[in-house]
């Protein structure tokens, strides 16, 4: 397993989950000083960052890209892969695509948070699976053209009403039969919604394609309650050798949480 840090360049996200913000050059900087293996990056936009600078500064810190993320398209661009409004849902679809694009050229993938929305108002929650069902089917086609993964992750009851754990979202993904959608497992959503989670990662199996390394109280790993132990010998025991990625928020200050999250990296995978 390899670690990862996560870097936003979302002035909308600004107080939420990422350790490192605004500076992307910065971010790397420090991610490779730390000695990360990889940066996830948050960007307004899939237009936002120059691939070519990107490939340079990843080269000169010797880092990988874990992931991207395509948060900004719900919290800078309001789209929703659920809106009841189908010119938004296929703007939304678009949206992916565009960061899915992106992030292949560097073999990582992107993923799949809040744009997923909920159910509410006219939208039925039949109808909203329905219609992420139908948002993920063409993304995994994308995805196979592009020879990429796309990341989907179940959130908490308190960001959606979807799909909130990860047996539920290998059961939806199985019933699309999708071929590129691998499950990301955040331990902060997870501490919420699942009852063990060393057992849920066992259960989703195969399923899992990234993992946030996070704590009980969304700070660094070591920082709240959840015993990282079990869950880092379950993800050996499914085969999992991608990223454990810190998207925590950046407390005390964003250098003191990466320290930690590097420290508690060490102490459970070595």
């Amino acid at each position: 397993m390899k670690s990862a840090v996560t870097v936003s360049l979302v002035p909308e996200a600004r107080g939420g989950p990422f350790v490192f913000w605004d500076d992307l050059a910065a971010g790397c900087r420090r991610a490779a000083e730390l000695g990360f293996d990889a940066v996830e990056v948050f960007p307004p936009g899939p237009d936002a960052i120059n691939p070519d600078e990107l490939r340079s500064l990843l080269d000169d810190n010797g880092l990988s890209l874990a992931a991207v993320g395509t948060g900004a398209g719900w919290v800078k661009h309001r789209l929703s892969l659920t809106s009841p409004d189908d010119t938004v849902r296929d703007r939304a679809v678009a949206f992916v695509q565009r960061v899915m694009d992106l992030a292949a050229t560097f073999d990582a993938p992107a993923i799949i948070g809040s744009m997923q929305g909920k159910w509410e108002g006219a939208v039925a929650k039949p109808t909203a699976l329905r219609y992420l069902g139908n948002a993920l089917f063409k993304l995994d086609e994308h995805a196979n053209d592009l020879g990429t993964t796309l990341l989907y992750e179940p959130l908490n009851r308190y960001e959606t009403n979807l799909v909130n754990t990860l047996a539920d979202a290998a059961q939806f993904l199985g019933g699309l039969r999708t071929r590129r959608v691998k499950i990301l497992a955040d331990l902060y959503h997870m501490n919420i919604e699942e009852a063990d989670l060393a057992d849920a990662i066992r259960g989703a199996g195969g399923y899992v394609g990234h993992v946030h390394f996070a704590d009980s109280n969304r700070r660094a790993a070591g920082m709240g309650h959840t015993d990282f132990a079990p869950i880092v010998a379950a993800l050996r025991d499914v085969g999992y050798a991608g990223y454990l990625s810190a998207e925590i928020l950046p407390l005390p200050d964003p250098d003191a949480a990466a320290r930690r999250t590097v420290d508690s990296f060490r102490k459970y995978v070595g």
